[in-house]
């Protein structure tokens, strides 16, 4: 306040205070009453005589390969793109960047109009924005469709041409009685798209056949499976054609990868030279993980050691019991030995437990004492599966020397067991398009499938460490109505580890375009 000057009236003495309103001008075409802008004319007028989407296209083309789903970048790139996805939105947009540059107009946003998933047809609504006539900035939407033009790519043409014309395969083994690895593997390369790139992928006896266009792709499939499986992998190569003038050199790669034939859940039986050199583990022990090393666990004493591959070779052991040969036990009575502890990031609990096999009642009253792990999981009248070394036959010197070093258990428990009950999940699994040797499969080999591949469900509904590393997606067509009553100790699967299947066309969106007005006067 300045010397001398009359302090501001007090609130309610009475005195009128004027009020300070916006100035407002004549707009200099209409004569509307507008606020004021350096142009003098109000948003109609203006937007009337300049219109800042002359010159940008409204129609364009792109060209997609239905067979791996890619957009052609120019002038030979290939990106994969999923339905209105970031990736695609940004492809879209780089087919607009110079006629923008040349009118000199920015993009403030851009986002995808919905459009039939068949009309080969996507359509994009831009926000633009341009300096005209004395600063004034105008905003505009402007609707831009873009036709799907359908044209196969450099490598997905060979394959179509020719499908045995590959740069490189990798053969997948392992020799074991069943396919439980490979079910759990095909779920870990589609979340990871390790096999995306793969031209085909075959079935073979003993496992798979990943066929590619280029030796890299290969490679990279291979250091893939080394991160989550125990592997042994060999490399050849054999000359296709060559030009003696230019030395160019043509191959065919093979990599042949054989996967450690021990899984979970295996019964092992180590010999003594092994057992001494794991500090006395064993000599019965069980797999209880298989990572890109094998996880052995001592059932009587909760010892767990970490054998990578190449230590697996010096012994090289085999299963002495695998999961086809569990027995079902009844659990009679439990008795808890030591409180419940954490290993390796699993839960276990030493106890006691009377068991009796399922097939035994009704025929003799045979029971067994075991020691077990699995007390915080059991209690008295609750199902079991275990190896019955009581009355199995096996054909194994590892086990004969065992028998030779200590008395075995007659039982040696493996997972609690839960009643069969038919129902509908809410949940599903995508499948790789696995093609399949019909001439030379078996007789029954498509049921004995489809067992394995229903065992490999229950077992991600037992097992939620299991199911970390794998995507479950909701099922669209799943009924709560239509699912059976289960028991409450039956494990499900949460609904909060489902993922919304991606899907093009489910909600169609609003296409209101707002009026273009200058900056500051458009809300």
């Amino acid at each position: 306040m300045m010397p001398g000057s009359a302090p501001p009236p007090a609130a309610g003495s009475g005195m009128f205070v004027p009020t300070q309103t916006a100035g407002t001008v004549l707009c200099c075409m209409c004569g509307v009453s507008m606020q004021p802008n350096p142009a003098n004319m109000c948003a109609r007028c203006l937007r009337a005589r300049v219109d800042i989407t002359e010159g940008v296209p409204r129609h364009a083309a792109v060209v997609y390969c239905p067979d791996c789903t890619s957009y052609l970048q120019p002038p030979r790139s290939w990106l994969r793109a999923g339905p209105e996805s970031p990736e695609l939105l940004q492809i879209l947009l780089r087919r607009l960047k110079h006629p923008l540059a040349r009118l000199r107009v920015s993009l403030s946003g851009a986002e995808f109009v919905f459009s039939e998933p068949h009309s080969k047809r996507l359509r994009l609504k831009l926000r633009l924005r341009r300096e005209v006539l004395n600063g004034i900035v105008l905003e505009q939407t402007h609707p831009v469709e873009f036709t799907v033009h359908d044209r196969l790519c450099d490598s997905c043409a060979r394959a179509q041409a020719n499908p045995d014309q590959w740069v490189a395969v990798v053969q997948l083994r392992q020799h074991v009685p069943h396919r439980r690895t490979f079910l759990y593997l095909e779920q870990l390369l589609i979340k990871h798209g390790q096999a995306a790139l793969a031209i085909r992928v075959a079935s073979a006896p003993g496992g798979l056949d990943f066929f590619f266009g280029s030796r890299s792709h290969a490679a990279r499939l291979v250091d893939f499976l080394g991160t989550v499986a125990p592997i042994q992998t060999n490399t050849a190569k054999q000359l296709v054609s060559h030009d003696t003038k230019s030395f160019i050199y043509n191959y065919k790669y093979t990599f042949s990868v054989e996967i450690c034939p021990i899984c979970r859940e295996d019964l092992i039986a180590l010999s003594p030279k092994a057992s001494r050199d794991l500090g006395g583990l064993g000599p019965l022990v069980l797999c209880i993980k298989v990572t890109n090393a094998i996880a052995l666990l001592d059932p009587l004493t909760l010892r767990v050691h970490h054998l990578e591959e190449k230590k697996y070779r010096v012994y090289n052991f085999k299963a002495a019991l695998t999961s086809k040969q569990l027995v079902e036990y009844m659990v009679l009575d439990i008795e808890q030995e030591s409180p419940e502890i954490t290993v390796d990031g699993s839960r276990y609990q030493l106890a006691y437990a009377q068991v009796a096999r399922m097939s035994d009642f009704g025929k003799n009253d045979t029971v067994f004492t075991v020691r077990t792990h699995l007390g915080h999981l059991l209690s008295p009248g609750d199902l079991a599966l275990g190896y019955d070394l009581y009355g199995a036959n096996m054909n194994d010197d590892d086990m004969d020397k065992a028998l030779l070093r200590q008395t075995l258990p007659e039982v040696i428990l493996v997972k609690k067991s839960y009643e069969k009950r038919p129902r509908t999940r809410r949940w599903k699994l995508k499948r790789l398009p696995i093609e399949e040797d019909l001439g030379n499969k078996a007789k029954g080999e498509e049921d004995k499938r489809a067992d394995e591949y229903s065992k490999f469900i229950l077992e991600l509904e037992r097992d939620p460490e299991m199911r970390f590393n794998v995507n479950l997606y909701k099922d669209e067509d799943y009924r709560s109505e239509m699912a059976s009553t289960i028991g409450d100790d039956v494990p499900t699967v949460p609904i909060e580890e489902l993922i919304e299947d991606l899907s093009l066309g489910d909600d169609e969106e609003d296409e209101e375009e707002e009026d273009s007005a200058p900056a500051g006067m458009v809300e």
